[in-house]
């Protein structure tokens, strides 16, 4: 049974008290559709973004069919439809299941999962964490359990390069050299050894089959990390086993807890997950080591990702319809980014002017890089301003800048960034100073310029 979801705020904590929530989680998904001011909104997730050729066409459909004719990329690099029609809610799942797209009814809220979007593709990174996407995606379906996990939980899966390790994870794994792997759940650190491949290989011969969504397996033509050596399966099946174990040692004390925590750093004192222990029973070997700053790196610029595919950006996260099926068309697959764009694997760097022409960002001087912003008015209710409108008028820089409608900023960026929050429909709070609408984007430019030269 398909619902609308009316807001649910959390019960505020006290000083000094641990948060508690009260009310379920109300994070809105592919089958729990949120009701909103331009309509409803549905949250479809895509695990390390991914999609094949028919399902960017289908998504192309639906949003035409049903919703306001685009696509939004969140900044986990999942898809949102806006503007759905009430009552059309049977009919988005039929397409989405027929797609591929809903692997697991019961887990589809649960299945986020951010991973290093070129992995396998640019020769950079110590393993291929598209293949842990996909390994861990199997998992998480096949454990019953694990539909309990909030809408919010993440997972984060780097490769190495750090591209990914600033997103915020509960639970993130890191390649490391010579096949280590550095695994971090909540305020825990471990080292996971190389990976034993004869028991991994046992281990992956009784795993679940890959849900829809992971069956096309690796894309053809794309040039990855090793997907068919026993390596690379070793790496995947021990990534998704220690992760998921993880998770599930999050919900056992969050179970004991008894506040509704959603995420590990909710939890009161008193109630850490047993890391080591839940690792240990897996059957992974872990190391536990001091909480240190993983490898940080900058996110692919937009243009050619190897030989045989292309990064490209969405203007303020928003594809048309012709944009989705542009993506596809000749592509192998493409990987929804974090960054509010896409890889297409499979194409070469003559498709960046089609692209162009299309309004995407297609090279790293384009202004409209770095710049997000939340929906505003008027799809959002509780926005004091347009903020879409200034943020599309908003000035270069390499500082990302972020237009929020309200102190909530949804949808904003990890790690350093310029803050455009509205205060009411004719002044702004930029980094917490106010400035008036007339004189935005004058401010904003003065802004990134000096983040440059600081």
């Amino acid at each position: 049974m398909l619902a609308a979801m009316p807001p649910t705020p959390p019960s505020p904590p006290e000083a000094g008290e641990p948060r508690i929530r009260d009310r379920g989680d109300a994070c809105p998904g592919a089958l729990r559709l949120h009701a909103a001011a331009d309509g409803f909104l549905a949250r479809l997730r895509l695990p390390a973004g991914r999609l094949t050729s028919r399902q960017l066409m289908v998504l192309a459909d639906a949003a035409e069919e049903l919703g306001d004719g685009g696509l939004s990329i969140t900044s986990r690099g999942n898809a949102e439809l806006r503007g759905l029609a009430e009552g059309c809610g049977g009919r988005l799942a039929a397409l989405l299941d027929d797609a591929g797209l809903l692997p697991s009814r019961t887990h589809e809220r649960v299945r986020n999962i951010v991973a290093s979007p070129a992995s396998g593709l640019d020769g950079l990174g110590h393993a291929d964490a598209q293949l842990w996407a996909r390994a861990l995606d199997a998992a998480l379906c096949a454990e019953p359990r694990a539909a309990a996990l909030s809408g919010r939980f993440l997972f984060v899966l780097d490769d190495g390069r750090g591209d990914v390790t600033g997103l915020g994870g509960d639970v993130s794994l890191v390649a490391a050299p010579h096949g280590a792997t550095l695994l971090t759940a909540g305020s825990a650190a471990f080292r996971l050894p190389p990976a034993d491949a004869p028991a991994a290989r046992d281990h992956t011969t009784t795993a679940p089959t890959a849900g829809p969504a992971t069956t096309a397996g690796p894309a053809s033509g794309a040039t990855t990390a090793g997907p068919a050596t026993t390596s690379g399966t070793a790496s995947a099946a021990r990534a998704a086993t220690a992760a998921l174990a993880c998770a599930l040692a999050f919900l056992d004390a969050a179970d004991a807890a008894g506040t509704g925590a959603w995420r590990p750093r909710e939890l009161p004192p008193g109630h850490v997950p047993e890391w080591a222990g839940a690792l240990a029973r897996a059957g992974i070997t872990a190391e536990p080591v001091p909480l240190s700053s993983s490898p940080s790196g900058p996110p692919p610029a937009p243009g050619p990702l190897g030989d045989r595919a292309l990064h490209v950006l969405a203007p303020l996260g928003r594809l048309t319809a012709g944009g989705l099926r542009a993506l596809g068309e000749g592509a192998d697959e493409v990987r929804l980014t974090p960054w509010r764009g896409a890889v297409v694997v499979g194409a070469t760097a003559d498709r960046l002017p089609a692209l162009a022409a299309l309004g995407l960002i297609t090279g790293p001087t384009d202004p409209r890089t770095g710049v997000t912003a939340c929906t505003g008015t008027p799809g959002c209710a509780k926005s004091l301003a347009d903020v879409r409108a200034d943020a599309a008028r908003a000035p270069g820089g390499p500082l990302p800048v972020h237009y929020s409608g309200c102190e909530r900023r949804c949808g904003h960026p990890h790690g350093a960034r310029i803050e455009v929050t509205a205060r009411d429909s004719g002044t702004y709070l930029l980094d917490g100073a106010p400035v008036p609408r007339t004189a935005l984007a004058e401010a904003v430019a003065a802004a990134r310029t000096r983040s440059n030269e600081s």
